[in-house]
């Protein structure tokens, strides 16, 4: 017999429970066990009035926002219209059937007043580092670092050549913005070079040619991990420029020990991070082994002499070439002392003329110079031992172990969708970058410690 659909009635009482429709491998149920909110409200009662009428509850926001950032939803207003149809979302919220979901431009207003002005966003991702450790996720043995490019919100056309600067007439809140931090060494202090272009619209984002695209406006998004399970121990915004990625590093590395204490043994970067300042404020101001490939432009390609080849005596601070003649930093005696040192933080050793004029080997070490010439930085104690660590088979683990960064930046990109920002100006970038890297750590902890009973993927 054949049946037929009847025609839907609505009944007097509904008896639904959401709990019961949501699958128990669902990855929301296991990220919720690691959300606590509690102290959001407490966290936020200065910055709201004591009179009017009640606000839209923050951790309801927070827990939007949680979403979209863990499934990939980049827009607001489409956020709203999934938590609205999506069951699984409506219980992650603590809704039911009935409740309301505020609307886009909630998100936006509490963004540019309450979130920023309290810092929350930057709160909210702590607790997911603080619940990391609880579980016993980080180690703090060994860190890496490393920053990747995120495109801004912007047109590539509308922007004005760097040298004539940013005309009187542009406004808007990413402007404001970009002129606060024109000091900052993250943004607009990290490099007297001035930028080839200014975009109009974000003038913070920075015009650069680093891929094999076409030069794009841009963001760098810093990560500094633990290298036992990939977790995000920091994560810093700065404009896409090496001195202000380094800047970052030494950032987050003080922030971790100041606010979690954890002090890592050894730093796993690449060579961006290998200059010879930074090297020694690694080794001397924060005893951490680096890591790192050694920034060096001494090879030569026209076969003569490598700085390699001069043996460095540091009882007498001279170098001895393989004439064995000695370079040192002097070869007379000046009335008013000068600066060893140059501007750049490096010392000239210089062979003497009479040692090179008579020298069988001149035309393999310095054929078309006078003197022979070698420069030393005054942090090359860091950088040797940076070399010895190249040598050893810790180093080749690091090497591999860096990887685990760039991964995580493939997920943000690819599973997140974050590449490309919505937000604009230095605390838009700031703000996705923030939840984003709260959600990698949420997902982190759902996999690493499933729901019991099920096992882990």
């Amino acid at each position: 017999m054949m049946g037929e659909r009847t025609v839907m009635q609505e009944p007097l009482f509904y008896s639904f429970r959401i709990e019961d429709h949501v699958p128990q491998d669902h990855l929301l149920r296991s990220v919720d066990r690691f959300v606590d909110l509690t102290d959001i409200r407490e966290h936020l009662k200065p910055f709201y009035s004591s009179t009017g009428r009640p606000s839209v509850d923050p951790e309801l926001m927070i827990r939007m926002l949680i979403i979209g950032y863990c499934m990939g939803i980049r827009s607001e207003r489409r956020l709203c219209e999934e938590v609205h149809l999506n069951l699984a979302y409506r219980w992650f919220c603590r809704l039911d059937l009935d409740g309301a979901v505020p609307d886009h431009s909630t998100f936006s207003k509490n963004r540019h007043g309450r979130f920023r002005d309290s810092d929350l966003l930057r709160k909210l991702f702590e607790m997911t580092v603080e619940r990391c450790m609880r579980e016993g996720l980080v180690g703090a043995e060994g860190f890496a670092v490393d920053a990747s490019l995120i495109r801004a919100d912007v047109h590539r056309q509308r922007s004005v050549p760097g040298d004539e600067g940013l005309p009187t007439e542009a406004a808007g809140r990413a402007v404001a913005e970009y002129l606060e931090v024109l000091d900052d060494a993250a943004f607009g202090g990290a490099t007297p070079v001035e930028p080839k272009r200014i975009n109009l619209t974000d003038p913070a984002a920075r015009w650069t040619a680093a891929t094999r695209e076409a030069a794009f406006y841009s963001y760098s998004t810093n990560y500094l991990i633990d290298l036992d399970h990939a977790v995000i121990v920091d994560v810093e915004a700065t404009t896409s420029v090496r001195q202000a990625e380094v800047t970052a590093q030494r950032r987050m590395i003080e922030r971790t020990q100041e606010r979690f204490g954890l002090r890592p043994e050894r730093l796993v970067a690449d060579t961006a991070y290998g200059s010879a300042p930074n090297l020694a404020w690694l080794v001397e101001d924060k005893g951490i082994e680096p890591h790192i490939p050694v920034f060096d432009k001494s090879a030569r390609s026209d076969d003569t002499f490598a700085r390699s080849d001069f043996a460095y005596d540091p009882q007498d601070d001279s170098y001895r070439c393989p004439g064995g003649k000695r370079l040192r930093p002097s070869n007379r005696n000046f009335k008013t002392p000068r600066p060893l040192a140059n501007a750049d933080g490096f010392i000239r050793y210089r062979a003497s003329q009479k040692d090179c004029q008579a020298c069988n080997l001149k035309q393999h070490c310095a054929p078309r110079t006078a003197t022979r010439k070698i420069m030393r930085s005054v942090h090359e104690g860091a950088r040797d031992l940076a070399r010895d660590i190249s040598k050893s088979d810790a180093y080749l683990v690091s090497r591999r172990q860096r990887k685990k960064v760039e991964m995580l930046f493939a997920h943000l990109k690819r599973i997140l969708k974050l590449d490309r920002l919505r937000l604009r100006g230095p605390n838009g970038a700031k703000d996705e970058f923030h939840l984003a890297a709260a959600a990698q750590n949420l997902r982190k902890l759902a996999k690493m410690r499933p729901m019991p009973g099920l096992a882990a993927a």
